[in-house]
Order: C-alpha cells, then sequence, then structure tokens
C-alpha cells in the first residue's frame, strides 16, 4: 500500500538527530514539523526569517502574522527567533544548516534535483532552494513516485531545468526510501504489500536492489 503524505513526513521525522538545525521546503516537507519525536531537539528554520518553528496551528488559532516560506500559518516554540531574510539566508549559505527536507518535481541517479520551474509555467521565483541545495549539508527529497500521468519522477538524467546537481542524499517517496550512491539509486526500504518489482518498474533508472529489502515502518 503506498502512503500518504502524512506517513511520507512520519518516516523522514526518522531522519532527524538531537541538535539538528532543519529546513523543511514547501509541500510535504512542512509536515514534518509534526512528527519530531518527543524529547528531541530539533530547531525548524524558515528562510523568510525564523529560527524556532512549531507544529501547525489548531484551526481557529492561526495567527496571520506567522507564516513560513510557503505563507503557511504556523506557531512558534518558547526561545524562537525573528529576524530578516538576509540573516536568514546568511545562515544557509554559511553552512549552519544540518538537514534540508525538499520537494521535487525530478531527481536523478546522480542525485541532481528540479524543484523550480517547469518550462513554459509561469513561477513566482526559485525561492531559497538554489541556496539551500548549494549550502545544506544533507538533503533528503520527499515526493511522490511517478506523477499523477504515471510518469516516473526518479530518472537517469532531469529533463526539467535544475536547482542543484549531485546535492540529494536520500528519497522518500509513497512507494519507498531511496538513496542515492556513487553507482545510483539503492533501494533502502518499501512502502507495506509494495514489492521491490513494482518499484523498478516505476523508476526511470537502474535501481539496486540488494537483499531482503524491510518494509518501511511509520
Amino acid at each position: 500500500m503506498a502512503l500518504n503524505k502524512f506517513q511520507i513526513a512520519q518516516r523522514i521525522a526518522k531522519e532527524l538527530q538531537d541538535g539538528f538545525y532543519v529546513n523543511l521546503g514547501i509541500g510535504i516537507p512542512t509536515l514534518v514539523a509534526n512528527y519530531i519525536p518527543e524529547g528531541m531537539n530539533v530547531v525548524l528554520q524558515s528562510e523568510n526569517g525564523l529560527l524556532g518553528m512549531g507544529p501547525f496551528p489548531i484551526e481557529g488559532d492561526e495567527d496571520a502574522d506567522l507564516i513560513n516560506a510557503g505563507k503557511q500559518t504556523i506557531t512558534t516554540l518558547p526561545g524562537s527567533s525573528i529576524f530578516d531574510s538576509a540573516m536568514s539566508f546568511g545562515m544557509i549559505r554559511s553552512g549552519k544548516i544540518n538537514l534540508t527536507v525538499l520537494g521535487a518535481m525530478e531527481v536523478s541517479e546522480k542525485g541532481d534535483i528540479a524543484n523550480w520551474k517547469i518550462p513554459g509555467k509561469m513561477v513566482k521565483g526559485m525561492g531559497g532552494a538554489m541556496d539551500l541545495v548549494a549550502s545544506a549539508k544533507n538533503i533528503i527529497v520527499a515526493m511522490m513516485h511517478t506523477s499523477p500521468s504515471g510518469e516516473s519522477k526518479l530518472l537517469e538524467t532531469c529533463s526539467l531545468p535544475l536547482t542543484g546537481t549531485r546535492c540529494v542524499k536520500k528519497i522518500v517517496t509513497d512507494l519507498a526510501v531511496i538513496e542515492i550512491t556513487l553507482t545510483g539509486f539503492k533501494l533502502i526500504e518499501r512502502a507495506p504489500g509494495v514489492t521491490a518489482d513494482e518499484i523498478k518498474s516505476k523508476t526511470k533508472a537502474n535501481l539496486i536492489v540488494e537483499g531482503n529489502i524491510p518494509e518501511i515502518e511509520i
């Protein structure tokens, strides 16, 4: 059974470590804020100028002045800090972020990522993604394995304009957890009830499968 977006976020939350400074991209990545393991000290950073972002607010308790980079209303935690975007990008560019979680339209077997533009379609801008992929120590992509039309989003080479090259370390999709290795995509975990053969058939690149692949535990 394929994972839903909340389960993808839950699985990514297992990659967090105590003391990490983490940036969550727009879309599925923002949901990771709701699944930080209890007792773990993780500081969430938003590139529009915030350290100490909390989970999404309860409906009715939203504060329109508190938003993340995707313009979603958020909460702050005790000790949080608000500052201008210049200081925020200074943190990013100086390598202070331990982990970045991003959405993507395509990822290549070399770890290239395309997530900001589809030619011919209007976009508001590239946002902070290019700074994040150039500066973050570890990048995990949260995405659906295929497009709505069924085309694989995991490719030998990205066809869309790149955001960054050789930067993605791991991908969590609705079907699998995949690591980027020197020899390409490597299957680490599979969604419950989904076979390695099915994942291979929906991956438009070589997929390394070694031994018995465990199911994702949420």
